[in-house]
Parts: structure tokens; sequence; C-alpha cells
């Protein structure tokens, strides 16, 4: 960042296009777009495939809110497919059974740095002609069946101040196609191709060299970050598996999780309410997180919206009421983690 400043050049440049060149190249992708946050690498990714109002997307409803405002922002409707209780994905059943004449996109969501079970979700995308877009903000570098996140269509990611890899604020978008690459690039720079040089309707969306600064010597340590964070999650599973109330993540041979959060389901075994464990933990020093505490339609701004369906999702009604999130970050100690486990296991007992 030293070196940024120094060079008088602190906008879009040389920087930022070495953190594209690496990202694409560690997600398996022809190019990588970066823009300033991950939101906008949400509304950019749908804007360049020209929805329409009346299209539909098909997402999940147990995901950070700027899934669905970016969809909202592009005047598409949102559709909600059931998620599966194990890796908190879409259920490609669920998901078959919304597919209409309107549908033109899939939105997977990567929570928590495991990827979704994509295969028949790829399947239903060629079989009807719809375009994926994986909303891959959680999962830097998580992999499934080999492929990586961001490589089944367009893949978008975040770089805000919590994520594995992150510029404080800051953006991704992955794809294999030249043409909407260029059409990205166009949009994110206020729509020039050139200085003046307008070709389109677009906005600045653009990424700084010194955010880029930031993330670069995080890739150069990233496998070991990953390394890290896989150590502390087995070393919690080991810890909590036998807990009454507890049910640790699940993971999957043909995926690489990469742990950007460590999230048990807290159920009615527990003595301790999933509302009511974070203040628990709290008293006795750990820190806990609820990702996320409702479904977007239990939201008055979202319910009752012409452009917001009310589709029926229960597993995705029961996850949201148990899930609850661990510190499994790399600066933790084996003290630390014994701490964690030996809270837990307290408060499920009601102890």
């Amino acid at each position: 960042m030293v070196e940024v400043i120094r060079s008088g050049s602190i906008a879009q440049g040389p920087v930022v296009a070495e953190l594209e060149d690496r990202f694409a190249r560690m997600h398996d992708a022809r190019h990588a777009i970066a823009v300033n946050n991950g939101t906008t690498a949400l509304i950019a990714a749908l804007q360049v495939l020209d929805l329409r109002p009346g299209d539909e997307v098909i997402t999940s409803p147990f995901t950070f809110v700027a899934t669905i405002n970016a969809i909202l922002q592009t005047g598409a409707t949102v559709r909600f497919a059931d998620i599966h209780d194990t890796d908190f994905g879409l259920d490609a059943t669920s998901v078959a059974g919304l597919i209409s004449d309107r549908t033109r996109v899939i939105m997977p969501v990567h929570l928590y740095g495991q990827m979704v079970d994509m295969a028949p979700l790829a399947e239903l995308a060629t079989a009807n002609d719809l375009v994926i877009v994986e909303d891959s903000a959680q999962s830097h570098g998580a992999r499934y069946r080999g492929r990586a996140a961001g490589s089944f269509g367009l893949g978008t990611f975040s770089f805000y101040a919590t994520k594995n890899i992150t510029t404080a604020e800051g953006g991704m978008i992955t794809t294999d196609d030249d043409a909407l690459a260029d059409r990205l690039r166009v949009l994110r720079n206020q729509g020039m191709r050139a200085r003046y040089e307008y070709v389109t309707v677009g906005n600045n969306f653009r990424l700084t060299d010194l955010h880029a600064a930031l993330a670069i010597p995080q890739l150069d340590r990233y496998d070991e970050t990953v390394r890290l964070r896989r150590a502390n999650a087995a070393a919690l599973t080991a810890g909590l598996a036998d807990v009454p109330g507890i049910r640790t993540p699940a993971t999957f041979a043909d995926r690489d999780h990469v742990w950007h959060q460590y999230t048990v389901r807290v159920t009615d075994e527990s003595a301790t309410t999933r509302d009511d464990f974070p203040a628990a933990l709290a008293e006795r020093g750990v820190g806990s997180g609820i990702y996320y505490p409702k479904l977007i339609l239990d939201y008055d701004a979202y319910r009752g919206r012409p452009d917001v369906a009310e589709d029926s999702t229960p597993t995705a009604a029961t996850v949201a009421a148990q899930a609850l999130s661990l510190p499994v970050h790399t600066e933790l100690s084996p003290e630390d983690l014994d701490t964690i486990i030996d809270a837990v296991r307290d408060v499920a007992a009601g102890r």
C-alpha cells in the first residue's frame, strides 16, 4: 500500500490488474473483473444479462440481503427455492419446481465457505437455457468436484472486512465469457471503453489500487489461511460432535470447504435456545454470530412486494431458527479452541 501511495497513482490501475489476474487463475477463470464491493459484483453480473421486469431469478431465502437487493436492482422478480439442511445450499428439486418460461437465472449461494451441490443445478440450467450466477461472497477458493467457486457461469465474490480475503470493501466477478467480461469492464467504468468514449450507460464500480494492494499479500498466504481454518474446524467438530442439541457442520468428500464460518445448528435437544446462546457464550468469553436469524420474507421490507414471490421454504425456515456461527479464524490458539468447546458444551447442557 505504501508503494501504491508513493507511485502517485492510487485509483484503478496495475495493482488491480494484478489482483484480477491472480484471482482468475485461483478460480480457473478466463477473466476476473474487480469492483468496489460484493453487492456491486452481484448487481453488475445480473445487469450484463439484460434482465427485464418480469424475468425471474431463483435463489435462496437463507442469505444476506445483498443477494436479494441485487436482483431487485435489475427489475427482475425474486423466486425462493428451498435449501438442504446439510450444506444450506439450494435444493435442485425445489428449484426445478419453480422454473417457468419467465426464469432467466439460477443464483446459488455458497454459504460459510462451502459450495452448493452444483451438478444438479448445472443440469437444470443447461436443460432450460438458464444462466447460473454464483453468489460466492463467502467462498474464495472453495471447490466442488475439482471445479472452483465462480466457474459454473458468472461468479461473484466479496472482499468485505470479515471475508477470508479482504480489501475492507471490494468485490470480484469471474467468467469464461469474453463478451460478458468486456461488458463488465465497460459497465464498471461509467460505460467508457476509453476515456470519454461512452458506449453504454454505466456506473462507477471501480476498485482502487490501494484496496487491491491490501489483498495481494493475502493471496500469497491463502493456502496457509485455509489450512489453519480447516484445522480449527476439525478441532471444533471433534470437541462438539457428541453434544446433545448441537449439530456440527456437514462436510462432503467432493467439496473443499474454506471455512469462512463454522456454523452449527442448535436443535431442540439443547437446554438453551439458539436465540439465547450468543449471550450465554459471551458470558463465558466466547463470541458468536447468527448468520442469518430470519429468512428474507420475514422482513416487512420484502413481504408483499410484487417482485418478491412468497414461496414456501420450510427447510430454510428450520435452518434459520437454528444456525449459530462460532469462531474459526486463524488467530485461535489451542487454548482458545478448548474454551469455545467447553463453553458450548456447558451452554447446551444448561450449566
